[in-house]
């Protein structure tokens, strides 16, 4: 049972004091790339019950970011929440070379990504990438990297790493799998206090939960700077151009990384319901729905009632 939550009606005029009608956008719809990680799967369902009574749906494409970036060039996707770099630099990159996309900016600050260990390890002195070359410390992890899905830009990278033999990771195996699929590698793991190493990130849940540390990576497998990541809004490049208010709900719609794993840990940690995660955050912070909404209308330009409820 969730406790129920009792809220005055909120209207956007109330939240968010218009600065003049904007021009009505082409489209009601939203088609959103959603790749299987927790934490673009809860903000776009946010973005999805808070545009829903603007007279607005969104749709939800779930595709690797790599394909993603191909959907939003060819006019099959209009934006996508996790536009994580450098990992998807390359994508990025030639999306933007080719005029298809928009870059809003970062959604999210204080990202970063990388080998992770439990902190049972890093207390036994595992702090940095060029260790997993030393033969006793490969054997104690097996040999084995646990990553996310196959195709991800994130499993290239690792690949990569071992084609290359850096760190000495020439003769080690990746195994691939879902976020969920890989946590539970890493839950047992840390149950039975087995040495394990994984892809590993922040903002996420796995970062508390696991006392989870991120190796030093001086060779930049997952970038520059020890992989510090921006997480951007990208646009297709026609839905930006044919919709200035869902234009500027989307460069308004940012998080910071304590807020994103919050939401992160409601509902891949605690099994919550993906629309009660996010019905109950938007409930919860109306500071931030104000936020979101300077300045933006329903899509006819007018001002609406924007109630937020959670379910009992």
């Amino acid at each position: 049972m969730f406790k129920k939550t009792v809220l005055t009606t909120l209207t956007l005029a109330a939240l968010a004091p218009l600065t003049g009608q904007a021009d009505q956008d082409e489209s009601d719809t939203l088609r959103l790339v959603v790749p299987p990680w927790p934490g673009v799967t809860v903000k776009s369902e946010i973005l999805a019950q808070l545009v829903e009574p603007l007279g607005y749906r969104v749709s939800r494409q779930e595709l690797s970011s790599t394909v993603g970036y191909s959907t939003l060039q060819s006019g099959d996707s209009d934006a996508f929440l996790a536009g994580w770099l450098p990992a998807q630099q390359e994508s990025y990159d030639a999306a933007m070379a080719a005029g298809g996309i928009v870059d809003l900016g970062n959604n999210v600050e204080g990202a970063r990504m990388g080998f992770a260990v439990p902190g049972y390890v890093a207390e036994a002195g595992i702090t940095r990438a060029e260790q997993l070359a030393d033969p006793e410390i490969a054997e104690r992890f097996d040999r084995r990297i646990y990553s996310i899905e196959n195709g991800s830009t994130i499993t290239d990278m690792i690949e990569a790493a071992i084609d290359d033999d850096t760190y000495g990771l020439g003769d080690w195996s990746i195994m691939p799998s879902s976020t969920p699929g890989m946590l539970s590698e890493v839950a047992g793991a840390v149950r039975d206090e087995r040495w394990i190493l994984f892809y590993g990130w922040t903002p996420h849940w796995m970062i508390p939960a696991y006392d989870v540390h991120l190796l030093e990576d001086p060779e930049g497998v997952f970038g520059a700077d020890n992989g510090s990541s921006d997480v951007k809004t990208i646009v297709a490049r026609a839905y930006a151009e044919a919709n200035p208010n869902m234009l500027r709900l989307l460069e308004q719609f940012r998080f910071t990384a304590d807020e994103q794993s919050d939401f992160i840990s409601a509902y891949s940690r605690d099994n919550q319901d993906l629309e009660v995660a996010a019905r109950e955050w938007l409930a919860e912070h109306p500071e931030r729905v104000s936020a979101f909404l300077d300045g933006v209308t329903t899509r006819d330009g007018q001002s609406a009632s924007h109630p937020l409820e959670s379910a009992p």
